[in-house]
């Protein structure tokens, strides 16, 4: 198989499959656009079926050079959700990307906490109270992730892509971007979605919404607040 043959599958699959937007995939295909670009620089005849991990950890290497962490996590989470793509039609058994960890990403914290307030706040949780394991996954998120209080309100659990190691989220004029989210992250949201969430009784309309309230709603912007305080 040929990498332009690849592209337009993947792209097909991304738009049939998983119905994401037309900016979406573009962000999914540039990132494999990337890696294409760096073995044809390099002269490189790879298949994207032969591609191996030492090849990908040369070409991360090379963009480590000149993209911010951030971007970086980003491409490497873009490549892992294309190999995992590669293996769900059977084209490779493996996924190069297995074992290959993102850069550390700096917290994105407000300017009036600092970390140790943080871990304060966190550390201060009841985790006796059903609401304590939904609290700790919400400020580990919210922190974790650098998000804004009306996104981490907004989450939904379609937004949840943790096998590719990200989630997406919707910000001011439903712009979309992906954030990546660490292994940590994700496993206090899975003890809230298992323990807590799963036996709410949740209102009609709420379903897809992950962090919910005692009723089964969706939380407000005052209700984090005050859990923040």
């Amino acid at each position: 198989m040929k990498w332009k043959q690849a592209i337009q599958d993947y792209n097909h699959y991304l738009k049939i499959e998983r119905g994401l937007s037309e900016n979406s995939i573009k962000n999914y295909l540039r990132d494999v656009e990337k890696l294409i670009t760096y073995l044809s620089e390099n002269d490189m005849a790879i298949s994207p079926i032969f591609i191996d991990k030492e090849t990908i950890q040369r070409f991360v290497y090379e963009i480590s050079k000149s993209v911010s962490p951030r971007s970086q996590a980003r491409i490497i989470s873009g490549l892992k959700s294309f190999f995992n793509y590669m293996n769900f039609e059977d084209y490779r058994k493996d996924n190069p990307m297995d074992l290959l960890e993102s850069p550390k990403i700096g917290r994105k914290l407000p300017d009036t906490l600092s970390e140790d307030e943080i871990n304060q706040l966190i550390g201060a949780i009841d985790l006796s109270k059903p609401e304590g394991e939904r609290n700790r996954a919400m400020l580990e998120t919210l922190y974790g992730c650098g998000l804004r209080v009306s996104e981490l309100i907004n989450l939904k659990i379609s937004d949840l892509f943790f096998e590719e190691d990200f989630i997406k989220v919707t910000g001011k004029g439903d712009k979309q971007r992906f954030v990546p989210i660490s292994d940590f992250n994700k496993k206090y949201i899975d003890i809230y979605r298992k323990e807590v969430r799963v036996h709410q009784n949740i209102q009609k309309g709420y379903n897809d919404i992950l962090f919910l309230n005692r009723r089964g709603k969706q939380l407000t912007r005052a209700m984090i607040f005050t859990i923040i305080k």
